[in-house]
């Protein structure tokens, strides 16, 4: 399939270049992926199930290396940055996390100030205040107290989105932030994203609903069998003919009433 593209050069502190990359000893997930990630903008990457969405933001944060090809932080090799100094710029909220039995919430989201401290600099009235932040925005303040296994998948989902948040990263990489919730947090934690991205950072996220996605993303990531299909703004990219050959869907594309944004209208041909 040739790749869409409407994206034209611009600041990017993060990148990959002809990106391969596999699980052991099993086939190759991303064959050859150049991407770049604007800088200041909501990336959203989007596919059908084991496209490489994943595999693809994990390799973005150094959680997996490429067999071949390279990361790019700031213009440099992710892997020559020492784990703090990199995860002082790039934080990652990777799917289904767990937490240390027992732990409280505001103990968990605390860990996410591992990366400011260090020998000369212990936990300081700073520290105390980004985690309070955090609990504040991801909506899990009044849960601070409670033990972490004692929460609903949709509440422990917001407190690792506080965690993600408590490191005060530029760029911000969210793998299905909005698994486990109901519509109402899925929009809540999208608007968090949003108002994040507008306030000047850098976020990705990995999302499966593609009407939330075509509505809060100023950049948009097409993904087919482990390459870039589709990249751009999706009111320039997202036609019926893409969604038909990467979903296997007939459907109608629309604009939203509310957004003018892309939306989808799937086409049951046995109505």
């Amino acid at each position: 399939m040739t790749a869409t593209s409407t994206v034209t050069p611009t600041t990017a502190r993060l990148a990959g270049q002809e990106l391969r990359v596999g699980y052991g000893r099993d086939g190759e997930i991303l064959h050859g992926v150049d991407v770049l990630i604007p800088e200041g903008e909501l990336t959203v990457i989007v596919g059908p199930n084991a496209c490489g969405k994943s595999t693809l933001l994990k390799t973005l944060a150094r959680m997996l290396a490429p067999r071949s090809g390279s990361v790019l932080l700031d213009g440099q090799p992710i892997q020559s940055y020492p784990p703090k100094a990199a995860a002082r710029t790039l934080g990652l909220l990777p799917q289904g996390p767990t937490a240390p039995d027992g732990i409280t919430v505001s103990d968990l989201v605390a860990r996410g100030r591992y990366p400011h401290q260090t020998l000369l600099r212990q936990w300081s009235p700073a520290d105390e205040q980004a985690v309070v932040d955090a609990l504040i925005d991801a909506n899990v303040d009044d849960l601070a107290a409670r033990n972490v296994d004692e929460l609903s998948g949709g509440q422990r989902q917001r407190v690792w989105i506080a965690m993600a948040l408590a490191q005060q990263t530029p760029i911000l990489l969210l793998d299905e932030p909005t698994t486990y919730l109901d519509i109402s947090h899925q929009v809540e934690v999208l608007g968090l994203t949003r108002r994040l991205q507008r306030a000047g950072r850098t976020v990705v996220l990995v999302l499966h609903e593609l009407h939330l996605a075509f509505r809060y993303a100023t950049n948009l990531i097409v993904m087919h069998e482990g390459q870039i299909v589709a990249h751009g703004r999706p009111e320039d990219v997202v036609t019926a003919e893409l969604i038909e050959r990467v979903y296997d869907l007939p459907c109608r594309v629309i604009p939203d009433p509310v957004t003018g944004r892309p939306l989808v209208l799937p086409l049951d041909l046995d109505a």
